[in-house]
Formats: structure tokens, C-alpha cells, sequence
């Protein structure tokens, strides 16, 4: 029967009792030093210690640490000769190690059957039980404390912001996604909120808002295209979620780029993992980042906007570079620029010219036979000092792009620019959450291309507001807007001026929920 390691130290015992040593006890299952006593030959009684071995050599050794009497056997085990077995069992004893240590090197050899059993369930688990959800919903509340200028309230952003509105549930998003395999991430969102264009009275329609997978190209996942209806890369803000967004709505100089900030097509990302780390930290800290969106993007989508039907065959083209940084202080920035090109076909209605006459639909709009569209193009630059705790964020875009004329009788390509600033500060405290009061100015000027006829608008507006981070299930916004802007809804009525401007006040409150 091959010898186990565990049973060493009784053969040593066995053997020293060859010997006349008697170990009162053997350690069967350990290693340690052992306590042996014995009687010698003229019958006085010995004590000693048997040091713990670390090798074979060390149990074939004469046990040196003994403490035996001078009269004992000591002198009688130095000059006699070794019993005539003694070599016999030393060469079987040192055999059986060796084999020990050869099943020993074997084992360390194999995987360990608990890293087996792991693949093994890894292997046979379903894809749809590697899909996570969560989601949030917001609840608004908005009331117009002042209203001057020539037209009604209006805000392109939240439709609540009207005559007769007060309350709407302004998102409620369900969010699946997930890592289905090794190189394809799914990230299926829809929005049980959404009030669709045209509609009168009806809302809270279910809609798409992303539907998109992720391929990766290499294990590290630095090199991935995504394929489906997802975030076009322009605007660092736009990319941000707004479920992590401070204001209650996206600035109008870059939002209007993009409707509903998506679009069918496809991008490829590059992200080296030194980024999707820094990316990740961003997120983890809470510090109101933008997500991992690629150090460099680039890719081609329909162009007409997110959930909206293509109007002409010409695909817009989009770039973008940013670059997370840190600073010796430890202080995290980020520097951005994007640019897009392509041919926007625009929706129109009849409107009156200046207030004067009968309603008539702009030429150069899809519906007069423009199927073709308008030049559109821009370029921006962003700039990110994360709160820790002052945070800053500017962004500024310049470009062409579909506009109504002077005249309101026709659209044309014309140019346009804008940008926003806004600054805020973390607070973070023991016993009440996150407190984060913040403030941004915004301007704008050009045309509003996602509207119909795409009316030349003109914003200059700011927000002071503070968030209230309760816990990470429920956050409470409440902002003070003073707002010059244009009214963006045409009004289908004769000798009535449509796009006019509205200048008023705005308190505006939002409950969140996360889960």
C-alpha cells in the first residue's frame, strides 16, 4: 500500500523505537516537533524533543535535538552498530517519499476541480441569465411664474412647460443589458413615457430609445463597433444620461444637433483599458460622467433622429476624440471635439408668413418636393472639470444647417452657433445625502432643424437649481429658470405670427427614482 505523508512521522517513531526510543504519542495528520520520552537498557527514564523535519534527508538524520542523559544510551547509540534492518527501511522509507513527492508534483499539475466546476457552469449558463436590469423614472412638476414677451410658454424639452400643463411623468425607462457572451454586449432600453409627434391628447406612448449590441474585436474589449439605434457621439452632455444630468433638460446648442440625442447606424469605438478605467472610476465616484463612449468614435447613422422615419438615402458621418485626464493633484479633466456632416430632410407645416395671410408650408421641406434635404454640419468642443468638489462644463458648437429665412417662407441652409457653461459644487454629507447646487447659462442661435420647418431660433437663458440626492434610489431637483427663447410650434392659423419669442420665469421640480 503506498505510504501517505501523513504517516512519516510515525514510521520516524517506529524507527527510533527500534532503536530503544519510545515516543509516548505520534502526530498522525501534522508536522510538528514531538515530545518523545524513553527508558534506557539500565532502566532510568529519558525525555527529548524531535525537531519539526522539512525534508526527507531530515528524517534519516540521527535525531540531534534529543536531550538525552549522559549515562543513557546516547554514548551506547554513538559506538554501536545500527540494527541490520535499519538500512533496508531507511532505502523503503526514502522510496515512498519519493513517490509522495511525485504524486504531490501531479496534483499541483492539474486545474483545481472547483475552477472546473466554475467553467463547467459558466459554459452551460443561458444567455438571458446574463442580462441585468434597472431603470429610473421622473416625475415633473413645472409652473410659470412669469410670462412676457409675444408668445406662450414653451420649452422644446418638456412639453409640460405649456399653457394649462402641470404635472408629467417626463421618463420611465426599463433598461436591459448585459454581456450575452465574450464579445457581444446588448443594451435594450425603451421609454413607457413618450408623448410621439402629432399627437393631440395621447401620451405615455411606449417607445424605443436604445436597441443596440456591442461587438468586441479583442478579449481587452479596447476595440468594439456598436450596431442598432444608440447615442450619435456629439456633445459631451448628450452622451451624459440624464438620469445622471443635473439640469432638468439637455442645453438647446448642442442638443439640437441630434434628435432625442439617437439614431440608427453604426459606430466603432476605441477605448484603451487605461481609459475604460478611468471611465469606470468616473462613474463609480459619482462625479456625473458621460459614460465610456470611446476615446475616439467614429461612424455613420440615418440622420433624421432617434425612433423617427429616414426621409432621404444620404447617411450623416460623425467623429470624435476626447481625452479623460488626470492631473498630478489628482484632479480629473476631460478635453473633447466632434464635427458631423450630412443632408437633413425637413418636416414642415403651414404657417402664416410673418402673421400675414393665410397659412402656406415653406419650400425646400420634404413635403414641397426637398426630399433631398439641407446642408447640415457642425463642429464642437468640450471641456469637463469634474466636481471634486467645484466642478465646471462648457460646451460651444458652430456650423451650418437647415433654418427657416427672415421671410418664414422658405428653408434654407444657414449658419449657426451656441454654447452653454455651467458650474457646481459636491456636498456630501453623514446623515442627509448629496446636496449639488449648480447654475448654467446657455445661448443659442440658428435653426431648430428636429421642429417642423425648422424655425430660426434664438435662446439666452439661465438655471439656477439645486439637487438633493437623498439616497441612491430618490433624488429631488428643484431650478429657478429665467428663459428668453423662441416658441417653436407653429401655429396653423391665418394672420397669426408663429416662432415668437417667450421671456418669463420657471420654477421646476423633479422627483427621480432609480432602481
Amino acid at each position: 500500500m503506498p505510504l501517505r505523508v501523513r504517516d512519516i512521522p510515525l514510521l520516524v517513531a517506529l524507527a527510533l523505537a527500534g532503536l530503544g526510543v519510545h515516543p509516548a504519542k505520534t502526530a498522525a495528520d501534522e508536522w510538528p516537533a514531538s515530545t518523545i520520552r524513553g527508558q534506557s537498557p539500565s532502566g532510568d527514564l529519558f525525555e527529548g524533543q524531535i525537531p519539526r523535519a522539512e525534508s526527507s534527508s531530515e528524517f534519516l538524520a540521527p535525531p540531534a535535538a534529543a536531550s538525552l542523559p549522559d549515562d543513557g544510551p546516547a554514548a551506547e547509540l554513538d559506538s554501536a552498530p545500527p540494527p541490520d534492518d535499519w538500512n533496508a527501511a531507511a532505502a523503503r522509507l526514502s522510496a515512498q517519499i519519493e513517490e509522495l513527492q511525485a504524486e504531490l508534483k501531479d496534483l499541483k499539475a492539474a486545474p483545481p476541480k472547483s475552477d472546473d466546476k466554475k467553467k463547467e457552469e459558466k459554459k452551460d449558463k443561458a444567455w438571458y441569465e446574463k442580462l441585468n436590469i434597472r431603470g429610473y423614472t421622473q416625475f415633473r412638476y413645472n409652473a410659470v411664474l412669469n410670462d412676457e414677451g409675444d408668445a406662450p410658454p414653451q420649452h422644446v424639452g418638456d412639453f409640460s412647460v405649456q399653457e394649462d400643463q402641470t404635472f408629467l411623468i417626463r421618463r420611465a425607462r426599463v433598461i436591459l443589458f448585459g454581456d450575452v457572451s465574450d464579445h457581444l454586449y446588448v443594451y435594450l432600453q425603451p421609454d413607457f413615457a413618450v408623448t410621439p409627434p402629432g399627437s393631440t391628447d395621447g401620451i405615455q406612448f411606449l417607445q424605443i430609445r436604445d436597441w443596440y449590441g456591442d461587438i468586441y474585436f479583442d478579449d481587452n474589449k479596447e476595440y468594439r463597433v456598436r450596431v442598432g439605434q444608440s447615442k450619435v457621439p456629439y456633445g459631451w452632455e448628450n452622451l451624459q444620461s440624464s438620469q445622471n444630468r443635473l439640469p432638468l433638460d439637455r442645453a438647446d446648442p448642442l442638443n439640437s444637433a441630434v434628435r432625442n440625442e439617437r439614431d440608427l447606424g453604426a459606430f466603432f469605438y476605441w477605448t484603451p483599458t487605461w481609459a475604460q478605467d478611468r471611465f469606470k472610476y468616473i462613474m463609480d465616484e459619482g462625479l456625473k460622467g458621460s459614460g465610456n463612449y470611446g476615446v475616439f468614435g467614429i461612424g455613420a447613422y440615418a440622420g433624421q433622429g432617434g425612433s423617427l422615419r429616414e426621409q432621404n438615402d444620404n447617411v450623416h458621418l460623425v467623429t470624435r476624440l476626447t481625452l479623460p485626464l488626470q492631473l498630478e493633484d489628482g484632479q480629473l479633466v476631460e478635453f473633447g471635439v466632434q464635427a458631423y456632416t450630412g443632408q437633413y430632410a425637413v418636416l414642415s407645416t403651414p404657417i402664416s408668413p410673418l402673421g400675414v395671410g393665410p397659412p402656406v408650408r415653406p419650400t425646400g421641406t420634404f413635403e414641397t418636393g426637398d426630399a433631398d434635404g439641407k446642408l447640415d454640419q457642425r463642429i464642437a468642443g468640450s471641456f469637463i472639470w469634474y466636481p471634486q468638489p467645484w466642478g465646471f462644463q462648457s460646451e460651444w458648437t458652430v456650423g451650418r444647417g437647415p433654418a427657416l429665412d427672415d421671410a418664414q417662407t422658405a428653408v434654407t441652409d444657414r449658419p449657426l452657433y451656441g454654447g452653454y457653461a455651467m458650474t457646481m459644487y459636491r456636498i456630501q454629507t453623514e446623515s442627509c445625502g448629496e446636496l449639488w447646487p449648480f447654475a448654467r447659462w446657455s445661448y443659442f442661435k440658428g435653426g431648430y432643424k428636429s421642429e417642423r420647418n425648422a424655425p430660426w431660433s434664438h435662446v439666452n437663458e439661465w438655471e439656477l437649481g439645486l439637487e438633493w440626492q437623498i439616497s441612491k434610489s430618490i433624488e429631488f431637483v428643484s431650478m429657478y429658470t429665467i428663459t428668453d427663447r423662441t416658441n417653436t410650434i407653429a401655429r396653423n392659423v391665418a394672420d397669426t405670427r408663429s416662432y415668437q419669442q417667450f421671456q418669463g420665469d420657471l420654477l421646476r421640480f423633479q422627483l427621480q427614482m432609480n432602481y
